[in-house]
């Protein structure tokens, strides 16, 4: 591979800004991320982090800015374009989005089915080796109802792998979930990352961030207002905004 391909950002984001309802979410927000790359966004409540993530998979529009995927510039008004950024770019959300009348497995393989036009036994066959590999081989014959909140999030993480997506948003994966069911998700993406999966997430899980991430921003008020490694923005005495966030949400915790 050449050092130019090496270079090109598998994702990259210029000027996203989104105003709902009146009120500007997103301002001038840009995000580049380089293939095997894990970047964490932090902040607040309302800081725009979801909105961002979904308008990097053009499920909310931006009011301005541009999206490049390997180096091509993506045009979401062509709908061939729009359907074949999602493939490429898959999303996991905060409460799973399964179908309750559909089994796990079937969660899975519907869109091999009917996106990648697999045959059905294909498709099932792929469905029951993500389901393998985010530790729910046994659990594909269950319908959501059936599943705990951590399995239906490893079922989302599933159907997004069977897509053989370049780079994957996570929008606060463990914050449906109760405490004891966190690690089982956190267990799965961490396996991801070590396997070099390009990832985006957004998470208060700041311990899992200053471990995996290959940089985190810091967004408020819509914007991004400090980015920079883990060991820099966490480091003892940075006196970082993130830092100061991370100390908030440990004293959070220790006054539950």
């Amino acid at each position: 591979m050449s050092d130019i391909a090496e270079q090109t950002p598998v994702l990259r984001a210029e000027g996203f800004s989104k105003k709902l309802g009146g009120r500007r979410i997103l301002d001038q927000v840009s995000l580049s991320v380089n293939r095997g790359e894990m970047k964490v966004l932090i902040g607040p409540s309302g800081a725009g982090k979801s909105t961002f993530l979904q308008c990097l998979n053009y499920l909310i529009v931006p009011d301005e800015g541009d999206m490049w995927l390997n180096g091509e510039r993506v045009t979401p008004s062509k709908k061939q374009e729009l359907y074949a950024l999602r493939e490429r770019v898959g999303m996991i959300f905060q409460d799973f989005n399964l179908f309750d009348h559909l089994t796990a497995q079937e969660n899975v393989s519907i869109a091999l089915t009917r996106v990648k036009k697999m045959t059905r036994r294909d498709a099932a066959l792929r469905a029951v080796s993500e389901l393998e590999r985010v530790g729910l081989a046994r659990r594909g014959a269950l319908y959501p109802a059936e599943l705990s909140g951590g399995q239906k999030q490893r079922v989302a993480i599933a159907r997004a792998l069977a897509m053989d997506p370049e780079v994957i948003l996570l929008d606060e994966p463990t914050s449906a979930l109760d405490p004891e069911l966190v690690g089982e998700v956190l267990a799965v993406i961490r396996e991801l990352a070590r396997g070099g999966m390009t990832m985006v997430m957004a998470t208060h899980q700041m311990e899992f961030a200053r471990a995996l991430a290959t940089e985190i921003l810091f967004m408020e008020h819509g914007a991004i207002i400090e980015r920079g490694a883990p060991a820099a923005l966490l480091a003892q005495g940075a006196n970082t905004r993130t830092q100061a966030f991370f100390a908030r949400l440990v004293a959070e915790e220790g006054a539950c």
